[in-house]
């Protein structure tokens, strides 16, 4: 028992609780919130949070923390971005070159069947795109708006940017740029890149090289990009315009857009991509209308991309659905996404996660809502329920986006966004596979039979 808990599967289960409470530590001195008392149960939110990349607050980040108790949120957000995205992209990496993934398979036992793999080279690439990109949008912020975006203000925002962590030094996000199209732009390419993932950016990457460099190799018939990469490019590219579109015209047939265009435009746009669990926004959240959030529920809970800085099911499994459901009213037993079909297994993975996810999410809603409403009339806790649902969604997708609910919950139910922060993050697949860790596996078959169904 003792191996199984030390497994690979349970590393990043143990660094990441064991970084969130040295962190939750260290915001609880005094000299991380000079300025006013943080009880350990709002420290713990707080890094867990930042770690997760999620962006919830109870209390404002600018004002309340110190420069030290800033520093350390910004370096739990830093570890927990490069830290989920290494693993994950190390997985995408070795499957790509069709390494054997059972499992049981230990990460380390994997990297010995494929002697050209550097693992410290992969990495060290991994940290130095994202180091990068994140110096640039610093830089980009900084000229655009000395004032806004001074030097630790710029490097602040745009690593809870690139890492999409939400995470704000002023009490409105970024309510005061709504307008700007500059400042708009660099945080929407710092949210989708981190959203898309090393893998993904590092073929876009290559790709670009090629066509630059040798551009006849691009002529060759072959594809350009991987199949995982063009799924998420395309996946991520239409989610984005039906979110924005749909914002669009909820909004301005409520009568809530701005008097210009072109900013409710820009704005809705903006929203759609901060719903890939980048938590930043521009507008008032709490304000928007039902439609509105709905469509904002739905973006936060498919979220971004394997290997990526984002939570949620991510895009590929919403892909992956789609053509699982397109595929039955076609009456095809192959569930085809573009040039491949997906195997009986990844199937039954995507179906265990939409599963798993649409049970975390309910659950945490019924258990939010009771522990709102208690003690008053049923019909106040109906009207709560949006918000709740917004919420749960927003902590299991590590989004960040609220309506208000955050600062007011109690010592309960922040325990309990806690957790599915924590679960978010990690991905219910990945814990589903750590707990199968755990289990004998069965070495015997029952006879199969056919139920009625529907």
């Amino acid at each position: 028992m003792r191996i199984k808990i030390f497994s690979p599967y349970w590393l990043p289960v143990w660094v990441f609780a064991g970084a969130i409470f040295a962190g939750a530590t260290a915001l609880y001195l005094d000299v991380s919130h000079p300025g006013g008392t943080l009880s350990f149960v709002d420290a713990l939110f707080t890094a867990t949070s930042a770690m997760c990349v999620t962006g919830l607050i109870v209390v404002d980040t600018g004002s309340h923390f110190s420069r030290l108790g800033q520093d350390v949120i910004l370096l739990l957000i830093q570890l927990g971005g490069l830290g989920i995205m290494t693993y994950t992209t190390l997985f995408i990496h070795l499957l790509g070159k069709r390494v054997s993934l059972g499992d049981r398979m230990a990460v380390g036992q994997t990297l010995l069947h494929d002697p050209s793999f550097s693992l410290a080279k992969f990495l060290g690439r991994v940290v130095g795109v994202t180091f990068l990109l994140e110096a640039v949008g610093a830089l980009l912020l900084w000229i655009m708006d000395p004032v806004g975006f001074y030097p630790y203000s710029a490097v602040f925002h745009s690593v809870s940017a690139f890492c999409n962590a939400g995470f704000s030094l002023y009490p409105d996000s970024l309510s005061q740029w709504s307008g700007n199209a500059g400042i708009n732009s660099v945080f929407i390419l710092l949210i989708t890149a981190g959203g898309l993932g090393f893998y993904v950016i590092n073929e876009c990457y290559e790709v670009a090289k090629t066509a630059v460099f040798d551009p006849k190799a691009l002529r060759r018939g072959t594809p350009l990009l991987s199949w995982h990469s063009s799924i998420v490019l395309k996946t991520s590219l239409l989610l984005v315009v039906i979110g924005a579109v749909a914002i669009f015209l909820a909004e301005g047939a409520a009568g809530n857009a701005p008097e210009s265009l072109s900013e409710w435009v820009l704005t809705a746009l903006f929203q759609s991509v901060t719903c890939r669990t980048a938590g930043f926004n521009t507008v008032d959240i709490g304000a928007l209308t039902n439609v509105s959030l709905v469509v904002m529920l739905g973006l936060m809970f498919i979220g971004g991309s394997p290997g990526s800085c984002a939570g949620g099911i991510k895009t590929t499994t919403f892909r992956a659905l789609c053509s699982f459901v397109a595929a039955q009213f076609r009456g095809h037993d192959q569930i085809q996404i573009g040039r491949y079909a997906l195997s009986h297994r990844a199937v039954n993975k995507v179906i265990t996660l939409f599963t798993v996810a649409m049970l975390l999410v309910a659950v945490g809603t019924m258990v939010l809502t009771t522990l709102e409403s208690a003690g008053d009339h049923y019909l106040m806790g109906r009207g709560k329920f949006m918000n709740n649902m917004f919420e749960v969604v927003s902590a299991f997708g590590t989004v960040g986006l609220s309506t208000g609910l955050t600062s007011s919950l109690n010592g309960a139910e922040k325990t309990m966004i806690i957790i599915l922060m924590f679960v978010g993050r990690l991905g219910p697949m990945w814990l589903l596979s750590a707990l199968h860790s755990w289990q004998t596996e069965r070495r015997f078959e029952l006879p199969r039979a056919d139920l009625p169904l529907g």
